[in-house]
């Protein structure tokens, strides 16, 4: 019988047995230079995922994540996205870091428990890719990232009233918009 811990092929093939060994010594070299900065990790098969999950304090993300990036037996050069999701109770959300390296191709993820109405810093200084995609966690969800250089609406319309992807968000919270906003001039440079 099949549970959510059967291991099954993913487009790369079954990761485990590939970089199973990579992520276990990446991990305890992480907790020995980090492990102030951890909150818990979670790796396959012990837990029902198919990469090692990594929750980080939220004031650390910035240091975990660089430490992640830039040293060589970790190399998780490409941010490959920013989500998050809405856990209903409270920290309401976990923003969620995943990365890939191009030298083990490999990935990882980093998650951020985070309460309603709290920031989290912006990873923009690592990634300038992470910009838009901050964008678009905070207007899905409303979580908003301190220091980012233009928290704005990315793709629902500016005069649209709370974020989407909120669980206690409307099934059909349709909002009409009669007439189309004038454009904003400085944003056409």
């Amino acid at each position: 019988m099949m549970d959510v811990r059967t291991p099954i092929s993913t487009n790369g093939g079954d990761w485990l047995p590939r970089f199973g060994e990579l992520w276990k010594k990446q991990l305890a070299r992480l907790k020995e230079c980090l492990s102030q900065n951890l909150e818990e990790v979670r790796m396959p098969p012990e837990y029902p995922t198919d990469v090692p999950i990594v929750y980080v304090k939220k004031e650390s993300v910035v240091e975990v994540l660089k430490f992640a990036k830039e040293q060589p037996d970790f190399d998780y050069q490409v941010l490959s996205d920013i989500t998050a999701t809405d856990e209903e109770s409270e920290p309401r959300f976990e923003v969620v870091y995943n990365l890939f390296s191009l030298q083990n191709k490999n990935r990882i993820r980093f998650k951020v428990r985070v309460r309603d109405g709290e920031e989290v810093p912006t990873v923009t200084s690592l990634w300038s890719a992470a910009n838009w995609a901050e964008r678009e966690v905070f207007d899905m969800f409303g979580v908003k990232f301190k220091g980012h250089p233009d928290l704005r609406r990315i793709l629902m319309d500016v005069r649209w009233s709370g974020h989407p992807l909120r669980k206690d968000y409307p099934l059909r919270g349709y909002q009409i918009f009669a007439e189309p906003m004038p454009v904003d001039p400085s944003l056409l440079e």
